[in-house]
Parts: C-alpha cells; structure tokens; sequence
C-alpha cells in the first residue's frame, strides 16, 4: 500500500473525470457537427456546401441543446462505466 493514497477519495476523483472528459469529448466534437448540419440546411438547395456561421441567437440556440445533450452524454458514459 502506498503512504498517503486512498482508493475511495481516487475512485470518486476517475468517477468525476469519466463525466468531465465525456462531456468535453461531445462537446467539441458536436459543435463541429452542428455547424456543419447548420451549414446544410441554410444552403440545401445547392450541390456544394459552404460553411455559414450561425447568427447569435442560432447560436445560443444550438449551444444550450448542445450542453443538454452533453449533460446526458456524460451521464450515460458514467453509468455504463460504472461511475455509480
């Protein structure tokens, strides 16, 4: 056993991580998707896609769904994981 480390107070702290590092991971990689399926239907009458940045309150909007569902994310990574 090592001087000083506790394995309940090191679980809690992985349990916390799993969460942390789910939440970020979907965040970054679904504001690219968002901004790309934005893309899509501001230009899907056309044959090529251009990148069109959401106005502020597109944003906000896509920003607050996203954070939900990166809640959720989290959560669902962390009980199937066993972060009970």
């Amino acid at each position: 056993m090592i001087p000083g480390f506790h394995t309940k107070s090191y679980s809690s702290l992985l349990k916390g991580h799993v969460f942390v590092s789910s939440f970020l991971a979907f965040c970054f990689l679904n504001i690219i998707e968002n901004l790309i399926h934005y893309s899509i239907g501001r230009t899907s009458n056309r044959t090529t896609i251009d990148i069109k940045m959401p106005t502020k309150v597109d944003w906000i909007r896509i920003v607050l769904i996203m954070i939900v569902f990166a809640i959720l994310q989290g959560l669902f990574t962390c009980v199937l994981s066993g972060c009970t």
